[in-house]
């Protein structure tokens, strides 16, 4: 959580592997006025990346857009297509227009310069359970991302009912129309990885999810459909810890219980990469991603535990979805098209 992910997504930008992609979650488009922002940030960070971005685009919770930021949260999905729709156009229509919409008027567009990617970065949606995210999701064939605090045992339901819509709307199971994130804590041994990812993990759970329950859901922002689905936002579920709900304890602070309800996954490379295995395939999710820092873990720790995944536990991943194309990837230029970042210091 940051004040602009996009200032950071640009210094990656350059200094990042050049194979590495660079996925914004994302910017809440209801609250830019005018959204053209974002259309002209992303684009810039696509360029000078070389078109390795994939765009972003959350509701916003309640407590940012309703109760800091004062929008009303009965026109927020309305503010939200708006802008969404406002983005697109500028990045594919290849003339200036102007657009005379009910929050944003602008008599010209013309943002320059351009997406690398054509028509425009893959696009993922941040969602938290709502039906009509999902089906804006399959009507616009967008990646629909859950970003669970909760792990995979509290996202089953939410996941599950994602593909019964898809399957309602005639959508293929293609695992990479969704993504899920999962904290993930990987060790030598696993006697290792409770020592070391114990203090993180309950310093997470036990000081940084107070949210008070008045400012959850503000008159409005849950929509009819996804009341009558009996749907309910996870940081809901942890103000009011309603564990009924979903069989998962949303009290759990200690480092067992933590574990024991799917929060974390901790373990040898081998362990974490069965366990990951079962999850994606339990949830159909083909983009996994992975918090491998959290809490209060320190800059060592974190390298650590993200050099051990990504040598010990990406390549026995690898296989698991091969039979299914991800469209939803980002389409780089060639290495050799690319500018090569000057990282020396000129001489004074």
């Amino acid at each position: 959580m940051m004040p602009s992910p996009n200032l950071i997504a640009t210094a990656l930008a350059r200094r990042a592997n050049p194979n590495t992609m660079i996925c914004v979650m994302g910017n809440s488009l209801a609250l830019y006025d005018p959204p053209m922002r974002v259309a002209e940030e992303f684009a810039m960070i696509d360029c000078i990346s070389g078109g390795r971005l994939i765009a972003g685009f959350p509701v916003g919770t309640p407590m940012d857009t309703c109760y800091a930021y004062g929008r009303n949260p009965s026109e927020l999905r309305e503010r939200y297509h708006e802008a969404h729709d406002l983005v697109l156009r500028a990045w594919t229509e290849p003339e200036t227009f102007s657009f005379n919409g009910r929050f944003t008027q602008q008599r010209y567009v013309n943002v320059w310069p351009r997406p690398v990617q054509k028509p425009h970065p893959p696009i993922w949606i941040p969602g938290g359970g709502s039906v009509e995210t999902w089906q804006w999701c399959a009507e616009m064939d967008y990646v629909y991302s859950y970003l669970s605090y909760f792990g995979y045992k509290a996202g089953r339901q939410t996941m599950h009912g994602f593909w019964n819509e898809m399957d309602a709307l005639g959508k293929d199971r293609n695992p990479y129309r969704a993504a899920f994130l999962q904290f993930v804590g990987v060790a030598e041994t696993e006697e290792e990885a409770y020592k070391l990812y114990r203090e993180p993990a309950e310093y997470f759970y036990g000081r940084c999810l107070h949210v008070d329950p008045r400012y959850l859901a503000a008159p409005g922002y849950v929509t009819e459909g996804t009341q009558r689905a009996g749907l309910e936002s996870q940081l809901s579920r942890a103000a009011v810890d309603n564990r009924a709900a979903m069989a998962v304890d949303k009290s759990a602070r200690e480092f067992d219980a933590i574990l024991e309800n799917g929060y974390v996954i901790i373990g040898t490379p081998d362990q974490v990469a069965e366990r990951l295995r079962e999850v994606a395939k339990d949830l159909n999710v083909g983009h996994l991603m992975l918090l491998l820092q959290f809490g209060n873990m320190s800059k060592d720790l974190v390298n650590y535990n993200s050099k051990l995944y990504a040598e010990q536990v990406i390549p026995q991943l690898a296989d698991l979805w091969e039979g299914w194309e991800d469209h939803w990837w980002p389409n780089p230029m060639p290495l050799a098209d690319r500018a090569t970042p000057n990282t020396g210091i000129a001489a004074e």
